[in-house]
């Protein structure tokens, strides 16, 4: 019997489930109920965070 396990983290805004397949740690997503901004930063415990904001470079 082959079995597949989808890890699946929680989005710390809305606490909807968040598929991690296919995704490394540093990757970012949307969460697909709010659309807030996620960074993965663990696969072996499915982990998700509020992705760092970009700042502009207003220097160049």
């Amino acid at each position: 019997m082959n079995t597949t396990h989808t890890a699946q983290a929680t989005c710390p805004e809305c606490e909807a489930a968040i598929p991690l397949q296919g995704l490394i740690v540093g990757e970012i997503l949307y969460c697909p109920d709010c659309g807030v901004e996620l960074e993965v930063t663990n696969l072996e415990q499915p982990t998700v965070s509020l992705a760092p904001q970009v700042q502009e470079d207003w220097g160049e």
